[in-house]
């Protein structure tokens, strides 16, 4: 079901997936093009949840997917505003529990949810680091010279990962880190050393060049995201 959600900028669409009443998940998208490539996964996920009878919301931000905002104009803070009061909007229901994905866990800081469920969070410096590694290959094979330092200096956005993106979102995205307050479940592939509650197989669909999805691994995540939910009922 498409929806809409109000917030201090605006309104902006919202993606509604299983019942309307009881516990809901609200997701966090990762950042830029990581979005496009896990979208469908992202999705994946929630009608697993569907078929578990959770429902979930996926609010498009403000400069994302269907927003009349121009991606240039984004800012971390109202994109936490904003997936604050998408959260806010759906506690009527019952219990709100957000989860996210990579970049996705910069958002829900300060979103009023019972719990945060977090897989492979990254802090926003690891995010730019990405981005500036992609532009400059680029250059090296014929693209337009880059400079990684024209983001510390004032002037127009710059074109990160197919993305027009201004140069203060990236400073302070920068000094950004992944919520670790409140009730916390965080949950990486087995091939990332850092720590987590859960260690799973599984392919970085963030990485591929292509949009992709593993049918499997959101079987299993959306498993214990249910799994989860239920502790934190308890």
């Amino acid at each position: 079901m498409i929806d809409s959600y109000d917030w201090s900028g605006g309104r902006e669409a919202m993606l509604r997936f299983g019942p309307t009443t009881g516990p809901v998940v609200i997701a966090a998208m990762p950042l830029f093009e990581e979005a496009n490539r896990t979208r469908a996964f992202m999705v994946a996920i929630l009608r697993q949840l569907a078929a578990r009878g959770i429902g979930s919301a996926l609010p498009d931000l403000p400069g994302t997917n269907e927003s009349l905002i121009e991606t240039e104009q984004s800012s971390l803070n109202n994109w936490q505003k904003a997936f604050s009061s998408a959260a806010a909007s759906l506690r009527t229901t019952g219990p709100v529990h957000a989860i996210a994905i990579r970049g996705g866990a910069l958002i829900d800081q300060n979103a009023p949810v019972a719990s945060r469920w977090h897989f492979a969070p990254a802090p926003g410096a690891a995010l730019v680091r990405d981005m500036l590694r992609a532009r400059l290959a680029a250059a090296k094979d014929g693209g337009e010279a880059f400079d990684p330092s024209a983001i510390e200096r004032p002037g127009p956005p710059l074109e990160l990962a197919g993305n027009r993106i201004s140069r203060a979102l990236l400073t302070v995205l920068n000094d950004a880190t992944p919520s670790t307050g409140g009730v916390l479940r965080t949950v990486r592939l087995d091939t990332d050393a850092q720590p987590a509650d859960l260690k799973t197989a599984g392919a970085p669909l963030w990485r591929r060049a292509e949009p992709g999805n593993d049918l499997v691994l959101a079987k299993l995540l959306a498993h214990d995201i249910a799994t989860w939910i239920a502790t934190c009922a308890a």
